[in-house]
Order: structure tokens, then sequence, then C-alpha cells
């Protein structure tokens, strides 16, 4: 099985056969667990091998000493944690205690895995010989090879099976990953070659995987950035741990509440890149009326989306650059005295660029968003002056569909954008607006927008509304979510089309 994205329809397929009444939830931790554990099995085996050989520098050497493998950075898997082991059993209907005894032994020997590896294999919701295909099948990749090479491989299947697993979830999948393209557009935005890197709501953590692959792609030192995040959903910083621990990320990951309690409190951040949830409701803003935050003006309760900002605006270090994916609706909103906020932000000279996102990058929601990129000092000397203006980038046209409901930015599309900002940053860069797409609008520009942010007002294009999609893509998005919403009534969705057909809209 060579071919990556065979491997990745023929896992998916297995796995969402096991589902079965499990909800995606909670059976993605059970995929994702099996691959984590036969990529530490195969890691460990290669080195058992050399380890048993004694050849060269491993004359000597205990196979069976766990320090053994820590001087490589390997994780020890005792011996019925070991895939063949396993793969033995997969047919036994104790294959499920098995798994999770497993889990446990390579936890207790391990102290970095501790408490972050799934042991629900036993459930007696888990279909046990579906259980047994799925592991013969994840058996038939082999992660092993000499450096990156599988992880390279782990790491393009665990990022595949992440999204997916976003789709199947729906909504609150969404809040677990961000679609690559747009992690991809916020680190090379960014640059994060060295120093501290923080994410305050970090899901599974792409964002900092991204960052090392930046770091990796420019031949930078990887030891060279320190990861910081948060996460306030408990089942995610596992999800976040684990998806770290398989590429050999050391990052200190924290469990709570990012708003009330900041587990990072003396943190001051050279580079911060952040999903966080769209205009959530039930942030505990009553409680933090006062909090040292606010310098830019309180939140309203009813949204976080300014909350957020101010938050990653006080975690920056004097010379830090933030860039944070936030709803349309930031850009432009004047309720609970966002509008006041966003002024008092802008005219301390923290916004640096703007960038219009494509509709439906996201999985399961057809709210618009845009990229705000912070600058703590615009006059620093790293970069070119640039505290009279702001970059405005509308990419609203790009992206190509990949799915009936999907968009995905190319790495042309990437490039564009990034491109556009370094040059428009850089002290040597060739930058020039370009009618539709970019501007570099002075402050005055801004404040005789009324401090709106949306860039369709300033590079020339006739749309100023930032939640508008073409008609025609906005009801292929809505017929497949309704479809797929309602796989289970053949007739209400044949009537959901014969409306449409009767109204001239036939799909």
């Amino acid at each position: 099985m060579s071919d990556i994205r065979e491997i990745e329809k023929t896992l998916w397929a297995a796995a969402d056969k096991l589902r079965s009444n499990m909800d995606a939830a909670e059976y993605k931790h059970v995929v994702l667990g099996l691959i984590f554990l036969k990529y530490i099995s195969d890691a460990f085996d290669e080195l058992h091998e050399k380890l048993v050989g004694g050849q060269g520098e491993f004359a000597g050497a205990n196979p069976e000493d766990a320090d053994e493998y820590l001087a490589y950075n390997v994780f020890y898997v005792p011996e019925k944690a070991r895939w063949a082991f396993l793969q033995n059993n997969a047919k036994q209907p104790t294959i499920g205690i098995l798994i999770d005894k497993a889990m446990d032994e390579i936890e207790k020997i391990n102290e970095n895995l501790k408490g972050i590896l799934p042991k629900n294999y036993a459930d007696p919701d888990l279909d046990k010989p579906r259980l047994g295909e799925l592991l013969d099948l994840i058996g038939n990749i082999g992660f092993g090879g000499e450096g990156h090479k599988g992880k390279d491989l782990l790491g393009q299947v665990y990022e595949y099976f992440l999204g997916m697993f976003a789709d199947a979830e729906g909504k609150n999948g969404g809040q677990f990953y961000t679609p690559q393209s747009i992690v991809r557009v916020l680190v090379d935005m960014l640059e994060p070659y060295k120093g501290r890197i923080y994410d305050g709501c970090c899901g599974s953590g792409g964002m900092f995987v991204q960052s090392e692959k930046f770091i990796e792609n420019h031949q930078g030192k990887i030891g060279d950035l320190s990861i910081y995040g948060q996460e306030s959903n408990p089942t995610t910083v596992k999800l976040a741990k684990m998806n770290l621990a398989i590429r050999g990320i050391d990052a200190n990951i924290q469990f709570g509440d990012t708003f009330t309690t900041d587990l990072h409190p003396d943190l001051k951040a050279d580079y911060i890149i952040a999903n966080p949830p769209f205009n959530i409701s039930d942030w505990k803003g009553e409680q933090l009326r006062d909090d040292k935050r606010w310098k830019y003006g309180i939140p309203p309760v009813g949204n976080a989306n300014y909350a957020w900002l101010q938050h990653f605006i006080h975690k920056l270090s004097p010379t830090g650059t933030a860039g944070v994916v936030l709803a349309n609706g930031s850009m432009n909103s004047n309720s609970g005295g966002e509008g006041e906020i966003r002024k008092n932000l802008i005219e301390a000279g923290l916004v640096d660029c703007m960038v219009a996102l494509p509709a439906q990058l996201f999985y399961n929601t057809m709210i618009p968003a845009c990229l705000w990129f912070l600058a703590k000092n615009k006059t620093n000397g790293k970069f070119r002056n640039r505290s009279n203006e702001i970059l405005f980038i509308d990419a609203r046209n790009l992206g190509t569909m990949i799915n009936r409901r999907n968009k995905e930015l190319s790495d042309t599309d990437i490039k564009q954008i990034t491109d556009t900002y370094h040059n428009w940053r850089n002290l040597k860069g060739d930058y020039s607006d370009i009618a539709g797409f970019c501007k570099a609008a002075t402050m005055q520009d801004v404040k005789d927008s009324n401090y709106m942010l949306m860039p369709g007002r300033y590079v020339g294009t006739e749309e100023e509304e930032t939640d508008l999609m073409p008609f025609e893509e906005k009801m292929l998005a809505l017929t497949a979510t309704l479809s797929e919403q309602f796989a289970q009534s053949a007739i209400l969705e044949q009537t959901i089309r014969e409306n449409l057909k009767g109204i001239g809209y036939e799909f």
C-alpha cells in the first residue's frame, strides 16, 4: 500500500464502518489512537532490531531497557503492547481489553504520554470484529524508515483523519481542527523562525505542527521555537498532545479555560497563531468586566471575538506579531461597544493586515471568516515602518472546490496572499496595489471609512458586504448540507429538490 491517498481512503472506509453507534467525537480517538500505536511500535521495532544486533554504537546495549530508547527519542513499547502481538490477537473477542492494557502500559513507562492515550477499546458499543479488521488494515502501513520519512507519512495520515473527523462531527468538529490551507497562510505570513509561539485555543495543535514544518522547510532549527498552548476541551488536549508527540514536538500544552484561568500568565509570545471559536457567547464575560486585558475596551458579554483579540494582544511581546481567524462580523460590528474597541485597536497602530477569506473553507459552517494580523510595534526596525498604513487583501475569489461543500486554497493562492504581505511589510519589498485584490490604505482612509476593516471597501471591488457568496454556490452548499442532515429521509430530500426545481434551480 504505497500510495498515500489509497491508504487514507481505505483506512477511512474501515473507520467509518467501525463507527457503528458511536458518534464521531468518540471513535475519532479510537482510530487515531491505533494509528499512534502503530507508529510508535514501528519506531520501537526498528531501534529494537539495531539494539539486538549490537553493532557499532549499539554494542553492549540492552534491547529491553527503556532508557536505551529515550536516548534516541523513541518511545519504549512493552512486549504485549507491540503491534505484532496485538495484530496476532486481532480476531480474539478480548482484543479491546488487550489494546486498553497496551495503552496503559505504554503510559506507565513513557511519562510524557501519561493520561493522553485513549483507553475505550473495550467499550461494549465498539464492534470488536470490525476493530480487528481496522487493526489488520493499519498493520499494512509501514511507518518505519530513517529520518523523517516515517513521521511524514504518519503526519499526512493523521492530518487527513483530523480533517475527515472534523467533517463527520459537523459544527463541533471544526472547533478542534483548522483546515490546513488556512493554517499555512497564517504561518507563512508570520514566518515563525525563532522564539516563543502561543495559541490560547490550540485545538488539536495544527498551528504548532505547521510552524515546525515551516522551520524545517526553511532549514531552520526546530529547537529555536518554544511552544505554548491552552485548550478548554479535555479530550481535545489529549488529541493535541498525541498529534505533537507523534512528530517529536516538545510543547507546553495546558488544559483549562483561557479567559478565566490563563495557565501561561507570564508568557510574552513572539508569535501568536490562533483560530478561536467564532462568536461564542458563553465565555464567562460577565465575570471578567474589570480584567486587565481589556485595555482597549470591555468586550460585550454576548460575543468573545474582541475578548480573544485583546487577550492575544496582552500575550504579545513588545515586538510580537499575531495571526487570528475570526468571523467576518468582527470587521464591522458596532454592537456591545465592539466598534469603539476596533477604533482603539486601529488608532493604537496594532492592526497590520486584514485578509478576507473565500467562503466554504471551513467544515460545516457557513459563517464567512477573515484573518486579523496584529503587530505590537510597526516601527521596530525589523520590517518597514508601517505605522500609518494597514494592508487589505481581498482573497474571496481565490480557492478551489474540493467537494460539493468545501473549498481549499491552493499553493498558488497561498503564495499570492503571503507574497503580497511580505512585499508590503519588508524593507526591500516590491509592493504595489492591485485593484480588486490588495490596497495599502492610510490611517486616514480607515478613519474615513468609520474604522470598518472589510478589505472590499478598500481594494476597489463593487461588493462591500462581507458575508456574500455567489447565489449558485450558496444554494449548492445549502442543498449539500440539507441532503446530508436528512439522509435518512429520502422523501424529504426529494421534496426539497422538487421545490428548488419549481423555482428554476435543479441540482
